[in-house]
């Protein structure tokens, strides 16, 4: 574990450099795929914790937790509060 720790603050630098030299439209389409692997992320947590849930019921409950529960009703009343 002190091995990896002192890497971190190489990889942060290394990263940062990088990330200074995309042009805006790349670091615009950076930040699109890693919303887009949150997500997907977001998306495996709910199928592991209901496998039973339908690919209609965890986008649901994806939105329910991108939005909270206020916008939800909003936008979806009527729809049951699934279980994230």
């Amino acid at each position: 574990m002190g091995r990896a720790r002192r890497y971190i603050p190489d990889v942060a630098r290394l990263l940062l450099e990088r990330t200074r030299r995309l042009t805006p439209e790349e670091r615009i389409l950076e930040g699109v795929r890693v919303s887009q692997l949150a997500r997907q992320f977001m998306r495996a947590g709910i199928r592991r914790r209901h496998p039973t849930y339908t690919p209609d019921d965890v986008e649901e409950v994806l939105a329910r937790l991108l939005w909270g529960d206020a916008l939800y009703r909003q936008v979806r009343p009527g729809r049951p509060l699934l279980d994230p």
